[in-house]
């Protein structure tokens, strides 16, 4: 029962991995192996040289993916999930319908987002906004023009917040469904300990409640992390609009068509990787020297 999972896990998973940063140091059309020869790190002073601006703008929107998703989605699932776990009437409707985005695939969630709330001409937003007639619309997908100017060339454009926004909308149940979970495991005998001591309910949650979730943010924070970096389907559904690249993005496009180069694709792979593992590794080692103090 234990080795055949491992087995398919470390063939199917582990495998890949390590043949991928391999192949990250050579040069390689995908097609014959005999074709492929070493390269070093050349693919790698590549990416930074020439293809600079297509990394640097990749890699700065991931990080705005992981931004909104930590200060804005994940607060807001924990707010809402520490409402929901008042029981409040008609509390499993809600559950239902904020669950509801994250058994829809990211690219569903973008054809929706697309149809119903982006659409030029009939979307929710420029109808709220009255800017539905010919020659008055907002094309929200296809302004690339910066709401966050960090230099000239790199910033966050207008058509990647729009992405930004169902992104978030599916996290945000995601995250309300794990904290949900981690408040019902909470000992209801420390509440009441500490209304009957006469804590609010702010100090209940920062002195009783948050200390009791950290197993439960640890969790979040991986899914968070792994879920910023790895975003692709919504991008790619929506035809990666101007301003719009992702590290995932690159990989998929440097490994496919007539010029393929699986070195270089190979290459932004092992980048994605090491920034996950970067993250993840350094949260859990900062975690766990504080719970051995």
């Amino acid at each position: 029962m234990v080795g055949i999972p491992t087995f398919l896990h470390v063939m199917l998973i582990w495998v890949p991995a390590i043949l991928s940063i391999g192949l990250s140091f050579t040069n390689w059309n995908g097609f014959k192996l005999s074709k492929i020869s070493w390269r070093g790190i050349g693919n790698y002073k590549q990416i930074v040289t020439v293809f600079e601006k297509d990394f640097y703008e990749a890699l700065l929107n991931n990080l705005w993916v992981l931004v909104f998703l930590f200060l804005f989605a994940t607060p807001m699932g924990m707010f809402i999930a520490y409402l929901l776990d008042k029981n409040l009437k008609g509390t499993a409707i809600y559950q239902s319908l904020l669950y509801f985005p994250v058994v829809l695939s990211l690219a569903v969630v973008g054809f929706i987002w697309k149809s119903v709330i982006y659409s030029p001409r009939q979307g929710v937003l420029n109808t709220l906004l009255g800017r539905t007639d010919p020659g008055n619309q907002i094309d929200w997908l296809g302004n690339s023009d910066f709401v966050i100017g960090l230099t000239e060339n790199y910033g966050l454009s207008r058509n990647f917040l729009a992405l930004i926004a169902p992104m978030m909308w599916q996290h945000v149940g995601y995250i309300m469904v794990l904290y949900l979970a981690g408040l019902k495991s909470v000992d209801p005998s420390l509440r009441e300990a500490a209304a009957i001591d006469g804590a609010g309910e702010w100090q209940t949650f920062r002195r009783i409640i948050a200390p009791s979730l950290r197993p439960v943010n640890v969790v979040i924070m991986v899914i968070t992390v792994i879920t910023g970096l790895r975003v692709y389907d919504i991008i790619d559904v929506l035809n990666n609009p101007i301003g719009t690249n992702v590290l995932s993005l690159l990989v998929t496009e440097s490994t496919s068509g007539e010029s393929s180069n699986v070195g270089r694709g190979s290459a932004y792979a092992a980048i994605l990787l090491a920034l996950c593992f970067g993250f993840v590794i350094w949260y859990l080692r900062s975690t766990f020297k504080e719970d051995d103090a």
